[in-house]
């Protein structure tokens, strides 16, 4: 199949015909406007996207700036940091730098 699909393209490619654009092979879209409704078409969804930036960077930017509350002390739970036997290194840490 793929050897049969080549060998039509080579020999329309010999002939001259690969160059040819026919009318009914030329893309249409599907609304099968004029180059100039797309173009106006284009510009008008190119300029939605940068108001939406625009808005949505200036949204983010005011709920950013907001405090949010915070807690000076954690609240004290019961299951919070229970050490119910000493760490097999002592209880200064693995890794505690003693100075003489």
């Amino acid at each position: 199949m793929a050897t049969a699909m080549f060998r039509s393209s080579i020999r329309s490619a010999l002939r001259g015909g690969a160059s040819r654009v026919t009318p009914a092979s030329k893309r249409t879209f599907s609304s099968h406007s004029s180059v100039e409704e797309e173009a106006r078409e284009a510009s008008k969804w190119e300029k939605i996207t940068y108001v939406g930036i625009v808005s949505c960077s200036i949204l983010a930017a005011i709920c950013l700036s907001k405090g949010h509350p915070h807690s000076d002390e954690p609240p004290a739970y019961s299951y919070l940091h229970i050490r119910n036997k000493e760490f097999p290194w002592g209880p200064d840490g693995l890794f505690e730098v003693k100075h003489h």
